[in-house]
């Protein structure tokens, strides 16, 4: 199974965006000493004191400097906040600097208000959908430069490495995302730990949807990845213990605190009581917002949501109340799932 990591560069308790992108650098060169095949980081916004990873373009440029053959990429670039001009220029730059490793990951998301504002973001799109997909075009248009030679943008040249220009992938949490993907024929890599309850619906529809695309940057067959909150520990018990965090950071959001993250022991008090481990084999419709065990047990939890949707790739995201339980993690998930 190929397996690749999600960084959200959270920052410690008492700490700053130093000590958050120092962890993700770690984070990074250590997912490809163990085999992770791709190394992604996030966008948000308006919450950079708990979530430092506000820009993806700025920190990939670093993560290039840091590490010699795994992808990079973003997991996602907010399209809706953006040129899709500025954003290929974007990584064109990145593509020079590590030349054929880099995935652009592009997506869509609304912040708060404010937030938004600020980015000078319209949240009132008439076609919301129809906008989406023609950023992405024009995005792959330009990385691949692929506009016709009577096209205004013909001429415009971004940076390039000289190598495989990025990959695109469309990036979402509904069916309509899978539906962009499938009808631009691009890969594709579903949140489920956003929407779980979506994951099987959004591959159909990328399935149903998908065609060889006619873009430079597209693909002939359907190819589908996954990304999961998901824990692993020595044993199932510590995981759940460990998932705690993850489970009290998602009802702190439903109450409308967006961004803050307990510890382990803040997270047990505030849920009653630590989780029940995930058990090693789910339901038929069971999709959990996050999972935990043992390398064993995540390594066949993996395989069952693979499985379940066709995906050709997973990818791990967590939260957890410590970087090092972390990276413990990541090495202890390489070790079930057998990466080299």
């Amino acid at each position: 199974m190929e397996l690749s990591v999600v960084d959200l560069s959270p920052v410690p308790q008492g700490g700053t965006a130093t000590d958050a992108y120092a962890n993700t650098v770690e984070a990074a060169k250590q997912a490809e000493r163990l085999g992770y095949s791709r190394f992604w980081v996030a966008e948000h916004h308006g919450m950079a004191s708990t979530l430092a990873g506000t820009t993806p373009e700025v920190l990939l440029g670093h993560l290039a400097a840091e590490t010699d053959s795994i992808r990079l990429g973003s997991g996602a670039v907010l399209l809706n906040h953006y040129s899709p001009f500025k954003v290929a220029e974007q990584f064109g730059a990145l593509d020079g600097l590590a030349p054929g490793r880099i995935d652009a990951g592009l997506g869509r998301a609304n912040g708060s208000p404010a937030s938004d504002q600020a980015l000078g973001t319209d949240r009132h799109v008439e076609d919301p959908d129809g906008d989406h997909a023609e950023k992405v075009e024009a995005v792959v248009n330009h990385l691949y430069d692929d506009y016709p030679d009577e096209h205004p943008y013909a001429d415009l040249e971004i940076p390039r490495g000289g190598g495989d220009p990025p990959v695109p992938w469309v990036l979402g949490s509904s069916p309509s995302s899978a539906t962009i993907a499938g009808e631009l024929g691009l890969p594709y890599c579903f949140a489920g730990f956003i929407r779980p309850q979506f994951a099987v619906h959004s591959f159909e529809e990328y399935r149903e949807s998908f065609q060889p695309s006619p873009l430079a940057g597209g693909i002939d067959e359907p190819h589908g990845m996954v990304a999961v909150n998901a824990v692993c520990a020595e044993t199932d018990e510590e995981a759940a213990r460990l998932r705690a965090v993850a489970e009290a950071t998602y009802k702190r959001m439903r109450r409308g605190e967006v961004g803050t993250r307990p510890t382990v022991e803040e997270a047990i008090d505030e849920l009653g009581g630590v989780p029940e481990p995930t058990p090693a084999t789910l339901g038929a419709k069971e999709w959990p917002r996050a999972i935990s065990g043992s390398p064993e047990t995540i390594s066949g939890l993996l395989d069952q949501l693979a499985e379940r949707v066709g995906a050709d790739e997973m990818m791990i995201q967590h939260v957890v109340g410590d970087h090092e339980d972390g990276l413990r993690s990541h090495e202890l998930l390489a070790e079930g799932v057998g990466l080299v």
